[in-house]
């Protein structure tokens, strides 16, 4: 079981509270995460990554046992840690401004 941690807003759009615990077949990678967060939370689609290029928005960053995922190829293979629910995969709205 993959444990996810979506953003506030996300959650809502969502209509879930806390993590989100998903099914995910070997080998866990944050593309195989994001299938698996859009094929269940379908109202999710195009929110995080590009509908058509499946490219990560540019306000969101994934993170891996304290360790920015956001650039790393999708598929990947996440951390053990990850893979058997002892940390989660966090999805964080990045923040900018001047």
């Amino acid at each position: 079981m993959i444990r996810v941690q979506i953003p506030y807003h996300l959650r809502t759009l969502a209509r879930v509270e806390g993590e989100v615990a998903l099914e995910v077949a070997v080998p866990v990678t944050l593309r195989a995460v994001l299938d698996a967060l859009e094929a269940r939370y379908p109202m999710l689609q195009g929110t995080i990554r590009d509908h058509t290029t499946l490219e990560r928005r540019a306000f969101l960053r994934f993170f891996a046992c304290g360790e920015d995922w956001s650039h790393e190829p999708t598929d990947a293979p996440l951390p053990a840690e990850v893979c058997d629910g002892r940390e989660p995969l966090l999805i964080i709205g990045a923040i900018a401004g001047g």
